[in-house]
């Protein structure tokens, strides 16, 4: 046996997600990634090193974010054979088309390269046929003119929000429960006290700490009428820029963000929407 360590370097790209680390294993393997029998080795939490005990046989060392997306967004790296100890870096890399993928530092062989652009256009399949039924939904519900927004409830994970019958469910890797609309979408995540990274004692304000922490920034918490939300922007791969505004709760048995995503030119529009939808949240035990 040898130890393979992994460091996952701190990025905001995907920061609060845990990546899954499995490594090919053709009799014990309980998941297939890429046509490769594999058994889970652990997780990787954002700027976290981890050490874990390996064959001496050559494999492959896959990093994925969950079992639903692991042929689209994965990397792998070949451990060649041998009893050296192996260390390997890297970090998730903003790509919204492979779900801001993890990737290995290095220079890539010819069989990973090659596994990127597959990935990638895979997505580009899945996102196209996205489009395609968005837009007959869009011009079938454009068909019903007496139609209007109207309030809606959504729920995940013992938490529910009440936002608009514009909104519908969606699925996006890192993310415990998705909703989006034609003009704002919601990310939610839940961090459970269970897992042993936060304190059912802690309060929100420390959450926000080791938020802003893990992001390398020092954003400015807001609080107003019983919320507590921090503001960002960021420009996207096609080029499009958005405002962020990330609220965080604390429930029986987890914390939570809520992260609305609204573009640049419709966000004072929706600003007193959004700190509306937010102030709807609520936790059931």
């Amino acid at each position: 046996m040898r130890n393979l360590t992994i460091k996952r370097t701190k990025s905001f790209v995907a920061c609060l997600a845990k990546m899954k680390v499995y490594i090919e294993d053709p009799i014990s393997g309980d998941l297939v990634i890429n046509g490769v029998s594999c058994r889970k080795l652990g997780n990787l939490k954002n700027g976290e090193e981890k050490i874990f005990q390996i064959g001496d046989a050559e494999a492959k060392v896959f990093v994925i974010a969950d079992k639903l997306s692991k042929n689209i967004c994965n990397e792998f790296w070949q451990i060649p054979a041998g009893v050296e100890d192996v260390y390997l870096t890297g970090k998730n890399k903003y790509n919204p088309m492979t779900g801001n993928a993890f990737r290995f530092d290095g220079a890539a062989s010819a069989e990973v390269l090659q596994n990127r652009k597959k990935s990638n256009r895979k997505s580009i399949i899945v996102m196209c046929a996205a489009i395609v039924i968005g837009v007959i939904v869009g011009w079938v519900s454009a068909l019903n003119l007496f139609s209007s927004e109207s309030d809606k409830v959504f729920s995940a994970d013992n938490m529910c929000v009440t936002l608009t019958d514009a909104f519908e469910y969606a699925e996006y890797d890192g993310y415990t429960a998705a909703f989006e609309s034609q003009k704002v979408a919601l990310f939610a995540l839940k961090e459970e006290f269970a897992l042993g990274t936060y304190s059912l004692k802690a309060y929100v304000d420390e959450y926000a700490e080791l938020v802003f922490a893990a992001n390398g920034e020092n954003y400015e918490l807001k609080k107003e009428n019983g919320l507590s939300w921090f503001e960002y922007t960021e420009t996207v791969s096609s080029g499009n820029v958005y405002d962020y505004y990330a609220f965080l709760y604390k429930s029986h048995d987890a914390f939570w963000m809520l992260n609305f995503a609204v573009s640049v030119e419709d966000s004072d529009k929706y600003e007193a929407k959004i700190l509306e939808w937010a102030k709807s949240v609520e936790f059931g035990f």
